[in-house]
């Protein structure tokens, strides 16, 4: 999967997005949580579940320093800019692009669903376009996190003259060697891919003088700590650092003091552990077919236009696509065991409307970016209220309000 700045006509988004992808627990109950109480069950306690949205009118909008147009960046990726609709920049495009520009190293706190992913995109591409020997090495945790960082970097570059390369777990990895070995200046991966593509002694990174961590939080969730300290020994010391997480913890301090210069800029726009604009609630449910029976009568309602609904285990993914499809629902689904292939085209058959439905395991928990997705629905209790967090992050994005539903067992009532 690789991506080339002087790209065929734009037509429609949607479209081009699919040709960038052909081309471009532990024993202890952890805090806010009751130790298990049986296979597959896990209980938070539920008031964390419980929240009423605050009218939207009341935040009070933000004043942004620049506009893109006033922006003194490159001519064409200024219209690229433009192309996609963006004038003023959001918060966290607004305090760390400047910085960017300007060579600083960064650490950026923010929630998901902010506009980080052109918060620093923008400014890295202006720095190729200066310099195109520049290289900038992109790390995310997620294949799915990897591919919407491509995507939005094919429109960005639309006709400038840059090629990249996506170096992620579940893609042919020949196609990725052959990428590299063109010499593309950004390259988008997953850690466990790219530590396989330096072990082959295919990938240097002795030549990037560009470093973005995205979302480590979640790659250290992952268990991706080691494979994140290997990749930063290989890079060179004289490097600018972009550093990307939602939460911090003493884990992503060690990191941070490895990769980052001490006169680095914190940028923080977070403003809570969930939007303020999600509407959350609780629906206490029996036996599973009665979970299932809900779940049916919520999908059959108006309202429920776009809903990602998550699910803990893959086998019962599985059985629920095919329950909903009998009953004439238009669903998909994505879990761990799914290629890449088919989690990219569900993901791209949610996007794009040909279904409405999208049933996930918490592969999707992170990277998943989705407009206007109406409802997020736990339809198993989260094993963790971070990871509560980061699912009903994927509604209510850019301000919008969303609703967010958790089924809870009866027997859950009191904690």
């Amino acid at each position: 999967m690789a991506f080339r700045g002087n790209h065929a006509p734009r037509g429609n988004h949607a479209g081009a997005n699919n040709n960038n992808r052909s081309r471009f627990r532990s024993a202890a109950p952890q805090r806010g949580r009751s130790r298990n109480r049986g296979r597959g069950e896990t209980y938070i306690d539920e008031r964390k579940f419980i929240n009423k949205a605050q009218a939207l009118e009341l935040e009070a909008p933000y004043k942004h320093s620049f506009t893109y147009a006033e922006l003194p960046i490159n001519a064409t990726l200024k219209n690229n800019i433009a192309q996609k609709g963006f004038n003023a920049p959001t918060p966290i495009q607004d305090q760390a692009i400047p910085h960017i520009l300007a060579g600083k190293d960064i650490l950026g706190i923010a929630n998901t669903g902010t506009g980080k992913t052109a918060a620093f995109l923008i400014p890295l591409i202006e720095k190729v376009a200066k310099n195109p020997l520049e290289k900038v090495l992109i790390i995310t945790p997620t294949r799915e996190l990897a591919e919407q960082i491509a995507d939005e970097l094919y429109l960005l570059t639309w006709d400038l003259r840059m090629s990249g390369a996506m170096c992620i777990g579940g893609a042919n990895i020949s196609s990725q060697i052959s990428q590299l070995r063109r010499g593309p200046q950004f390259v988008v991966g997953t850690p466990g891919r790219l530590k396989d593509l330096i072990d082959r002694k295919v990938l240097s990174l002795s030549s990037f003088g560009s470093i973005v961590l995205d979302e480590v939080d979640r790659m250290l969730d992952m268990g991706f700590i080691n494979d994140i300290k290997f990749l930063i020994g290989f890079l060179p010391k004289e490097k600018q650092s972009l550093f990307f997480s939602a939460t911090m913890d003493r884990r992503i301090e060690e990191i941070i003091n490895m990769i980052l210069k001490p006169d680095h800029v914190k940028v923080s726009v977070k403003k809570g552990e969930t939007a303020a604009h999600i509407d959350q609630d609780v629906i206490r449910v029996g036996t599973r077919e009665e979970k299932i029976a809900k779940l049916e009568e919520l999908l059959r309602k108006d309202a429920f236009e776009r809903v990602l609904v998550f699910i803990n285990m893959k086998w019962h993914v599985e059985k629920l696509e095919q329950y909903l499809q009998k009953k004439g629902f238009k669903v998909d689904s994505i879990h761990g065991d799914k290629r890449q292939s088919q989690r990219s085209r569900a993901i791209e058959n949610f996007k794009s409307g040909r279904v409405n439905v999208l049933l996930a395991t918490d592969v999707a928990a992170r990277g998943l970016d989705i407009d206007n997705i109406t409802h997020v629905i736990n339809f198993d209790v989260p094993n963790s209220y971070e990871d509560y967090v980061h699912r009903i992050g994927r509604t209510g994005r850019a301000n919008k309000k969303g609703t967010a539903l958790t089924f809870v067992p009866h027997q859950n009532r009191g904690y």
